[in-house]
C-alpha cells in the first residue's frame, strides 16, 4: 500500500544524503500514483516545510528527477509530473514506426505531403547501391500520434523494384505493409543513424514546434533476404514525448 508523501520521514543519520532521499520519495509517489502526470508537485517552500529541509536540498532533488524525466518545470509555477514516455522500438529493430505505435496502443496517421519521380542524387545513389541519376520514387510524409505530429520522413526507393508505387495510396497506411503485400520484399535489416539538429523553419512548423527547438534526426538503409537495399529515409523525430528502447543482447 502506497505511504501518503506527507507521512514519509527522511533519516538524517543514515549515509545517503538527504538530498537523494528526497528524490526517491518523491519518485516513489509519482511510481506509484500518488502524484499523477502533469500534476504539481509540492512547491519548494512547502517541501522544505514538510521535510525540515533547505533549500539547496529540494534543488538538488527536483533537478535529479528531471534528469531522470519524471518532472519537468514552468517558469514562474514550478514543477510537474512528467507524461509517461512510450518506450518505441523500430530504430533498433526491422519493424517500421506503424508497427511499432500499433504494438504501443497509440493511434497514428499519416499524410502525405510528396509523392513524385526523380533521379538518385549521390546521397542516395550510395545509399541504394544504384548509379547516380537512376529512376527513385521520393516520398514525404508526417506522421502524427494521438493527434499531434511526430515524424517528418522523406523516403527514396528505388523505382525500378517499385513499378506501380508512385500511384499507390500511402495515406494513412503503412509503407512496409504496401511493399510486403504488393511487392514481396520485407526488411530483413537495417542502419541507423541518430542526431540531434535543429530544423528548418519548414520543417518546424510542420511538427508544430517553436524556432530552435532540436529533434532527432533518423538516417536509415534498410535491405531484404538477399541483400538488395530497397530504402533509404531521413527523418526527424519530435521526441519530446517519447523514448525510443533498444536492447542489447
Amino acid at each position: 500500500m502506497s505511504t501518503p508523501l506527507k507521512d514519509h520521514r527522511l533519516d538524517r543519520d543514515a549515509d545517503e544524503p538527504l538530498w537523494m532521499q528526497l528524490a526517491t520519495v518523491l519518485r516513489e509517489a509519482i511510481n506509484d500514483g500518488l502524484l499523477r502526470p502533469d500534476q504539481a508537485l509540492p512547491s519548494e517552500s512547502e517541501l522544505i516545510d514538510r521535510f525540515g529541509v533547505s533549500r539547496t536540498v529540494v534543488r538538488e532533488a527536483l533537478a535529479e528527477l528531471v534528469r531522470r524525466g519524471l518532472i519537468y518545470k514552468i517558469r514562474a509555477k514550478g514543477s510537474f509530473v512528467a507524461p509517461v514516455s512510450p518506450d518505441l522500438s523500430f530504430i533498433g529493430s526491422t519493424l517500421g514506426s506503424s508497427a511499432d505505435l500499433t504494438a504501443s496502443g497509440r493511434t497514428s496517421s499519416t499524410r502525405v505531403l510528396e509523392q513524385e519521380a526523380g533521379r538518385a542524387d549521390a546521397d542516395e545513389a550510395a545509399a541504394l547501391r544504384i548509379p547516380a541519376g537512376s529512376d527513385v520514387v521520393r516520398l514525404r510524409r508526417l506522421r502524427s500520434v494521438d493527434g499531434k505530429p511526430w515524424l517528418l520522413v522523406q523516403t527514396t526507393l528505388p523505382r525500378a523494384l517499385f513499378p506501380g508505387v508512385l500511384r499507390a495510396n500511402l495515406e494513412n497506411h503503412s509503407l512496409y505493409d504496401h511493399l510486403r503485400r504488393h511487392y514481396g520484399v520485407s526488411p530483413a535489416g537495417a542502419d541507423r543513424w541518430l542526431q540531434a539538429v535543429i530544423p528548418e523553419p519548414e520543417e518546424a512548423e510542420l511538427l508544430q514546434l517553436e524556432p530552435g527547438v532540436p529533434v532527432l534526426r533518423i538516417e536509415s538503409v534498410a535491405w531484404d533476404a538477399t541483400d538488395r537495399r530497397f530504402e533509404y529515409y531521413r527523418a526527424l523525430h519530435r521526441s519530446d514525448e517519447s523514448r525510443f528502447y533498444v536492447g542489447i543482447r
